[in-house]
C-alpha cells in the first residue's frame, strides 16, 4: 500500500476523528477572527496545531494509518493555514502578497495533482512531501501563531515576524517550484503524430 496505509481498516479512527475536528475548527477560527476575538482565534489555532501533531503521532503509535487519513491530514493543514493567511491579510496583520503567494502555491499544487491524475499518473505512488514543503508548513504555522500572539497580547513584535515572513515566502516559492518540476517530469510524453 502507498505510504503504509491500510484501506481495509475502518476509517473511524482516533487520528481521523482528530483530523476531521481540525477541519471543522477552520470556520470557527474564521468567525472568531472576523469578530475580532483574536484571543479565541489564537486558542482555536493552537488547538488545531496540537491536534495536527497528535493525530500523526497516534496514527503511528496505534497503527491506525488509513488512506482517508493520508488524504485528510494535508487538506486539514492547508484549509486552516490558507484561511488564516487570508484572514491575517484581510485585517492587515500579514502582507497581502504573502497570502496571495500561499494561496497560489496550494492552488498550483492541487491543480497539478489533478492534471497528473487525468494523465493517468498514480500520484500517491510518485509524489511525497519535499523537505522544503514540510519546513514551509512548520514555518507557516509558527508565523500565524506569532502574528496572532502579537495581536492578542500587543507585544509590538516587528523584526521576528518580518524575518519569518521572508523565510515563509522563500520556502513557499521553493517548494512550489520543486513540486512543479516533479510534476512535469512525471507527465507522460506526448505521442507523435
Amino acid at each position: 500500500m502507498a505510504g503504509g496505509t491500510r484501506p481495509e481498516r475502518g476509517n473511524l479512527t482516533v487520528p481521523n476523528i482528530l483530523t476531521i475536528g481540525r477541519i471543522l475548527l477552520t470556520p470557527a477560527f474564521v468567525l472568531a477572527f472576523l469578530d475580532e476575538r483574536y484571543g479565541l482565534a489564537w486558542l482555536i489555532f493552537a488547538i488545531a496545531g496540537v491536534s495536527d501533531g497528535l493525530d500523526g503521532f497516534l496514527a503511528k503509535k496505534l497503527d491506525q494509518r488509513t488512506r482517508l487519513g493520508a488524504m485528510l491530514d494535508p487538506l486539514a493543514d492547508k484549509a486552516l493555514l490558507v484561511t488564516a493567511f487570508v484572514c491575517l491579510a484581510w485585517r492587515g496583520l500579514a502582507p497581502t502578497w504573502l497570502a496571495v503567494l500561499v494561496v497560489s502555491r496550494d492552488t498550483i499544487i492541487v491543480g497539478g495533482l489533478a492534471v497528473l491524475r487525468f494523465a493517468g499518473v498514480a500520484v500517491e505512488e510518485h509524489i511525497r512531501p519535499v523537505p522544503a514543503s514540510k519546513l514551509n508548513t512548520l514555518c507557516q504555522i509558527f508565523l500565524v501563531f506569532l502574528l496572532l500572539t502579537d495581536r492578542t497580547l500587543g507585544l509590538g513584535l516587528s523584526v521576528l515576524p518580518g524575518l519569518l515572513t521572508v523565510l515563509v515566502a522563500t520556502l513557499t516559492a521553493v517548494s512550489c517550484i520543486q513540486y512543479v518540476v516533479i510534476g512535469v517530469r512525471l507527465l507522460p510524453p506526448e505521442r507523435g503524430e
